[in-house]
């Protein structure tokens, strides 16, 4: 008889995995490793003390998209504020939309569109079908195992049909002028990949489609609400949390309880040594050919003032990408898929304190920005984060009070499943997206019975969505435990 289910990892998929598994009534336990459960969920003072920074992730383009926290109905356990830009891309004099010398995304397509100009009306056709139907895209992108069919067939041919012209030499193809082509790299360059490639614009096309959709929120407290709203959730249903505990081998649960089930949100390579004496030798080899991704090097600063944008309305979004045109952000990812650092790099900047006036008291910013760097990078690329800032807002350096960067190196110290500094846990290539870790509708299943792989190493892949945990809890339950699906929401909690 199962005894009860150990989730490995408390980053959103395990969070997620643990609480579905305890609303079914399961016995379950979550082990970290860190002193504070959260994951890129966690939000702290690294610059200065009382100045609250979110550590990995800001900016959440799938909290309120994603099934999991829909179910969840995480917009009503915490607050957000949905910003009417959902996210903004400077550009230099002269190149900018006839609006000014940036593209701005706002909620609003058509407003969008009116703004970029010239390109404006192939802005529009390229994502309003998308938008149109968005939650066939998001079932799509991220309905669990891509080798699977899809639920809607047109939805996919579109999808399919636009990343093929954004995915390869023809991306340009529809632009005339540089503004739209940048407002999308900039949404692609998440992807941390090679552009242009099919999977940054798989990536690209569908964080697109949700800025002119939900929009891109930010959670008020920071990031680390979140991670405390599910907490309190799964110790309302008797879940039970260990920090400070690092499992090296399966064997060492048993010092906690005998456990039927396990899910590790750990990456495929933590997993292999992980489960290294269960795991067939051919399935570790699998998990042992997942490609870690480029590095992130992060830089925060404190500020005595907002950044002085040379276009105004840059201070309408709370999201910033800084790395100028398509052609010059398409560039420096080249170089950084090489190996190599880029001189001049894509930045994506974190502006939230306009928005959650709470966080930090007046006179006090918080900038939150990070860069792509070679995996394993150890060094520091703040100088350079600096340039590309100031390059589009003359006169930030003279408002930077402290700076704390945080190296792709020291990214891996900070989260095991962050290898070589890579916070997407698998490089994002159209191979590990089709396979990620393995191929088939269930990516998380393993071959041994009661054990599962969910985290940013399984599809749908990275971001604070919770959806690989909660698609192997549910086959946890009906496997292992055969038992339903559990109810999520607010007033099922209640009874």
């Amino acid at each position: 008889m199962n005894q009860g289910a150990a989730i490995v990892g408390s980053g959103p998929n395990g969070l997620a995995a643990a609480i579905t598994l305890a609303r079914a009534g399961v016995p379950v336990t979550v082990f970290e490793s860190a002193p504070q459960v959260g994951g890129g969920m966690r939000t702290g003072e690294p610059v200065a003390p009382g100045l609250r920074h979110d550590l990995c992730s800001a900016i959440h383009p799938m909290a309120l998209a994603s099934e999991f926290f829909r179910r969840f109905e995480l917009e009503r356990r915490i607050e957000f504020a949905v910003p009417e830009a959902s996210y903004a891309h400077p550009l230099d004099a002269g190149v900018g939309s006839g609006a000014g010398e940036a593209a701005i995304a706002y909620r609003s397509l058509a407003r969008t569109a009116d703004e970029l100009g010239r390109d404006g009306g192939a802005f529009r056709s390229l994502l309003a079908p998308l938008v149109r139907r968005v939650d066939q895209v998001q079932e799509f992108a991220m309905g669990g195992g891509m080798l699977r069919v899809p639920d809607s067939a047109f939805t996919a041919f579109a999808v399919g049909l636009r990343a093929l012209e954004q995915g390869t030499g023809l991306w340009n193809a529809r632009f005339r002028g540089d503004a739209a082509p940048a407002l999308l790299a900039g949404a692609f360059a998440h992807g941390m990949t090679r552009l242009p490639s099919l999977a940054a614009a798989g990536v690209g096309l569908v964080l697109a489609t949700h800025a002119h959709a939900r929009g891109w929120p930010v959670p008020i407290g920071g990031s680390q609400s979140i991670a405390d709203a599910m907490t309190a959730d799964l110790l309302a249903h008797g879940g039970s949390i260990v920090t400070d505990t690092t499992i090296g081998d399966l064997a060492e649960l048993r010092a906690y309880g005998e456990f039927g089930t396990v899910i590790c949100d750990t990456s495929a390579r933590g997993l292999a040594a992980i489960a290294r004496r269960q795991l067939p030798s051919s399935y570790r080899r699998r998990l042992a050919r997942v490609r870690p991704g480029p590095g992130a090097c992060k830089v925060d600063f404190e500020l005595d003032g907002p950044i002085p944008w040379r276009d105004e309305r840059v201070a309408l979004s709370p999201t910033v990408h800084l790395g100028g045109t398509r052609a010059e952000i398409a560039a420096s990812e080249r170089d950084v898929t090489r190996g190599k650092r880029s001189e001049s790099p894509f930045v994506l900047l974190a502006q939230p304190d306009a928005w959650d006036t709470a966080r930090n008291r007046a006179g006090r910013i918080a900038i939150w920005s990070y860069t792509h760097v070679p995996t394993g990078w150890a060094g520091d690329e703040s100088a350079a984060v600096i340039r590309q800032i100031e390059r589009f807002a003359p006169g930030f350096r003279d408002r930077i009070v402290a700076i704390r960067t945080t190296s792709a190196l020291e990214f891996s110290q900070y989260n095991a499943n962050y290898l070589g500094g890579d916070i997407g846990a698998g490089a994002i290539t159209l191979p590990q997206l089709l396979a990620r870790p393995s191929a088939g509708p269930a990516p998380w299943r393993t071959p041994v019975p009661g054990l599962y792989l969910a985290s940013a190493s399984v599809a749908p892949g990275p971001g604070v969505h919770g959806l690989a945990g909660w698609y192997a809890a549910r086959d946890a339950l009906r496997r292992d435990f055969g038992l339903p699906e559990p109810a999520l929401g607010v007033d099922a909690a209640r009874g």
